[in-house]
């Protein structure tokens, strides 16, 4: 408790409120403070307040064999997300709790979500209410069932100040294509920030994927927490509801050649020479492993490349004909942690290709790799190819 209160004074809150859930992201090993803090909350007696989702860990409890790293550090990262479950914490260990049907909050709902992709989408796509809870916050929330009251769990802070709108040069095929949105992602992180944008000019109804991709990369590019797509997110079924019926403090647009910018610094591979190809981050929802499934067809994947999709546990368990068609084709299916986390490439001797912005971002860094973005389609041909496979008629490429 001192730690929310503490928290309360840094953001100006002058109260708490109630939550009625939480995701935790502090099972994640970095090293043995994280032991060494949840260690303090087991043998205290804590046990969480409320219904509560784990994050990634360091390892896949499930499928083990797909850990390449430092034994040690896996046996750590083990011992880790067993002392969170000695606190009462569900063993989802997904980035996406959003695709659990029992753990989605409903509209207006306040919880406590770590994580950023998990974030914007509570916010975003669901419209439940939730600030960003790093770790040791997360699970002191959990453990509480309180938070300050600040942030976006207020109504005010959940206005749009900034409209973007893709400019009339951006194709319509490609404003119609999974693809564009991971890279839409780069750009509204790159222009927003902190602040809530709108953006204005889609049809209505886009799917929770592709609103999954643009968050994602938004969190990843800035600190977007929150964004509304008029006439797909819930709190903005028209510009004015997203903008409060106030005035912006911008209207923007985003042209077809800052969209192709974006798109190339997301690889920084050069030459057509593949290594792996990595899918899923976030975690891969049941469409999305249909869809893989369906893009591979009756084709494999080629012996010199390490096909991988990672996904949430329970989401795999719910798709078995797609991830059979996945792994007879030669895919190795990953849940419980992530690509760009973990050791768990095979092969890393050319380029990682991958749909996914955040990952892109990430992972060289992070795992030393040099990546090839792409859309599933090319991504999947390419496992299969054996080489980098790219269209660019989309963008307009020469």
């Amino acid at each position: 408790m001192r730690l929310v209160v503490r928290a309360a004074e840094a953001t100006g809150a002058t109260e708490l409120i109630d939550v009625s859930g939480a995701h935790v992201d502090s099972c994640l090993y970095h090293g043995e403070a994280s032991l060494d803090f949840v260690d303090r909350l087991v043998d205290g007696g804590a046990r969480v307040g409320v219904p509560t989702t784990l994050n990634v860990g360091a390892v896949d409890l499930i499928h083990p064999e797909t850990y390449r790293g430092d034994p040690r550090t896996a046996e750590r990262g083990r011992l880790l997300m067993d002392r969170y479950r000695a606190l009462g914490a569900r063993a989802t260990f997904t980035c996406a709790p959003y695709q659990l049907a029992d753990s989605r909050p409903s509209l207006g709902e306040q919880v406590a979500w770590g994580e950023s992709n998990a974030i914007a989408f509570c916010n975003s796509v669901l419209g439940a209410r939730t600030n960003r809870y790093g770790d040791f916050l997360d699970i002191a929330a959990a453990i509480t069932g309180r938070v300050p009251y600040a942030g976006l769990h207020r109504t005010d802070a959940r206005r749009a100040t900034i409209v973007l709108r893709l400019a009339p040069d951006v194709p319509d095929a490609l404003r119609d294509a999974d693809v564009l949105f991971p890279v839409l992602g780069i750009v509204l992180g790159r222009r927003a920030g902190s602040a809530v944008a709108a953006i204005d000019g889609f049809p209505s109804g886009q799917s929770e994927d592709r609103l999954k991709a643009l968050g994602a990369a938004a969190a990843s590019s800035g600190s977007v927490a929150m964004f509304h797509v008029v006439g797909s997110t819930p709190e903005a079924p028209t510009l004015e509801d997203a903008l409060h019926s106030d005035q912006p403090d911008a209207v923007e647009h985003i042209g077809l050649a800052e969209l192709r910018v974006a798109r190339d610094q997301l690889s920084t591979a050069r030459g057509d020479q593949l290594a792996a190809v990595s899918l899923g981050t976030p975690h891969a929802s049941a469409a999305q492993l249909r869809g893989y499934a369906a893009l591979i067809a009756d084709r494999r994947v080629h012996p010199d490349v390490h096909c991988l999709i990672s996904t949430g546990r329970d989401v795999l368990v719910s798709q078995p004909q797609a991830a059979g068609r996945l792994r007879d084709a030669g895919v190795e299916l990953l849940v419980d942690t992530c690509s760009y986390i973990a050791p768990v490439l095979r092969y890393t001797d050319g380029a990682v290709m991958t749909d996914s912005a955040k990952w892109a971002h990430y992972a060289p860094g992070n795992v030393g790799v040099d990546v090839a973005f792409g859309s599933a389609r090319e991504c999947i041909d390419s496992a299969v190819s054996g080489r980098v496979v790219r269209d660019g008629s989309l963008w307009g490429d020469s």
